[in-house]
Formats: structure tokens, C-alpha cells, sequence
């Protein structure tokens, strides 16, 4: 599902036009990103929790180079559903 696939969907179950459904999805979305840039983290409870995530430092290998690198501590953002979500997907989405 895509982004245009979310818009469209949410415009024919509210009503709402397109533009006014993108613009939305849009300031969602900026929302989050801004948070999270701020070093705060999203909980919208029911649904998931977007959060920031320290990785620490580690030695890794250029294969190509045959040398190792250190690679330094950082953030990453992360997606953490809720405990309904991955119950609902678990007994719902058949595994192939």
C-alpha cells in the first residue's frame, strides 16, 4: 500500500476530499518526522509507537578494502506496534 493508496482510501471512507486527505496525511507524517528528529519520541496508543533507537559503536569489514572500520554510536528511527496490532496480524495474515 502506498501513500496515494492510503489517501484514497480515507477520502472514500470519510467523504473528505483528495487534496484535503493528502494535506493531512502529509502533516501526519511531517509531524512524526519532526518529533522524532527532536530526539521525542510518538506513541499513538492502540496502533504503535515510533521511537528512537541508539545503536552502538562496532567494528565492521570492508570486504572490498580487506579492512576493518569503526563504525560510530547513532539514532535510528524505529516502529514499535501495539500488542493488539501484532495480535490482530498474527491470527489474521495467513503465512505463506
Amino acid at each position: 500500500m502506498t501513500k496515494a493508496d492510503i489517501v484514497h482510501r480515507i477520502a472514500e471512507e470519510t467523504g473528505m476530499e483528495k487534496h484535503d486527505v493528502q494535506s493531512t496525511v502529509e502533516a501526519f507524517m511531517r509531524s512524526v518526522r519532526d518529533s522524532l528528529e527532536g530526539g521525542e519520541n510518538v506513541y499513538l496508543r492502540g496502533f504503535g509507537s515510533f521511537v528512537i533507537k541508539t545503536r552502538a559503536a562496532k567494528t565492521g569489514r570492508n570486504i572490498l578494502a580487506k579492512k576493518s572500520i569503526q563504525i560510530p554510536a547513532h539514532n535510528i528511527p524505529s516502529f514499535k506496534p501495539a500488542k493488539d496490532f501484532v495480535d490482530n496480524v498474527k491470527s489474521q495474515v495467513k503465512v505463506d
